[in-house]
């Protein structure tokens, strides 16, 4: 039995609440006694990510900019959700649509990892996409401009120790997802 105890919340306010940024100032009590007045906390929504796998044994990346960096990253396709609106798995099928214009024969939720759970609230919903196919067009947002990207199974990892796939949720559920494939 573990004898950590959590933090205790004394006050809390929103001090910016945008549509694309939400953040919180907290001020709380640590176990110590010791008291930290602006502790933030960035309220996001939750991510679903889809792994999707062609029936040659391709993963299907979705490769685009990410402004933040200024830098252009081959990740898995994924999006934000308001989990009140919608599930996570109708949410991962839209995006993976939306995206790359492929669907999946099967599918299936993986695993829920947490993102940042030291400054972020949000999660991200793992599912597996197998045996996809193009059925359409990408349907893509003002703000996306995304390449779809195949890569045999076999390259990727070879992708992610040469550093041309280096975003941490991709490369987590990436090896998460291999790990059900292969075995």
């Amino acid at each position: 039995m573990s004898n950590l105890k959590k933090w205790k919340i004394l006050k809390s306010k929103m001090v910016l609440d945008h549509p694309w940024c939400r953040v919180r100032q907290d001020e709380i009590e640590l176990p110590n006694g010791k008291i930290i007045d602006d502790y933030f906390v960035s309220i996001k929504p939750d991510v679903a990510m889809v792994l999707p796998i062609t029936n040659n044994r391709e993963i299907i990346f979705v490769r685009q900019y990410r402004h933040a960096v200024g830098e252009f990253f081959l990740e898995l396709p994924a999006g934000n959700f308001d989990p009140t609106k919608e599930s996570a798995e109708v949410a991962a099928i839209r995006e993976l649509t939306e995206e790359t214009g492929y669907i999946p024969q099967e599918f299936r939720k993986l695993v829920t990892l947490y993102d940042k759970p030291s400054k972020d609230t949000n999660q991200i919903h793992l599912f597996l996409a197998e045996n996809v196919s193009k059925v359409g067009e990408q349907q893509l947002d003002i703000t996306e401009e995304i390449e779809v990207v195949l890569i045999p199974i076999e390259s990727v990892l070879d992708k992610i120790i040469q550093g041309e796939i280096s975003v941490s949720g991709t490369v987590a559920a990436l090896f998460l997802g291999l790990k059900f494939i292969c075995d």
